[in-house]
């Protein structure tokens, strides 16, 4: 089995990160194949996705440790695909964030490499954006709180 691992800091504290990366249908929002995520009950979760011009369907695992604040995740299936993310405080309001995967998929190291801190990267990116707009919705809006 090969194993691939990127650490980033993301500003963000480390709780509201795990909180959005523990909900199973943000997961479009930052894995560009992924067109949907339900959970289906329990660890079980129902994905859709675009892969090399081909929509795939199938069914995966979440696990949530909410006390180490680290998921696992895999599907069946020829290539036994699992991954594993932890999160650890950075600071006040930034995380640590460390993701692996594991695959006994054959594939260029370096493109799944690369790969893995693109994807990390557009996490951290809409992750953070995400909040920012939350946070300005909740003061009345990017103009800034307005008088009725």
């Amino acid at each position: 089995m090969t194993e691939y691992r990127h650490t980033a800091t993301i500003e963000m504290p480390a709780a509201d990160l795990f909180a959005y990366l523990r909900e199973p249908r943000n997961l479009p929002h930052y894995f560009p194949q992924m067109s949907r995520a339900e959970p289906e009950g329990g660890e079980a979760v129902h994905v859709e996705a675009d892969v090399d011009g081909e929509h795939v369907e199938g069914e995966a695992w979440l696990k949530v440790d909410e006390a180490n604040r680290s998921l696992r995740w895999g599907s069946q299936g020829p290539h036994d695909y699992q991954g594993e993310l932890s999160i650890e405080d950075a600071g006040p309001a930034a995380s640590r964030l460390t993701v692996a995967l594991h695959s006994v998929r054959d594939a260029d190291d370096e493109t799944v490499q690369r790969g893995l801190e693109e994807t990390v990267a557009a996490l951290a990116h809409t992750v953070t954006a995400d909040a920012d707009v939350d946070a300005a919705e909740k003061e009345g809006g990017w103009a800034g709180h307005r008088e009725s």
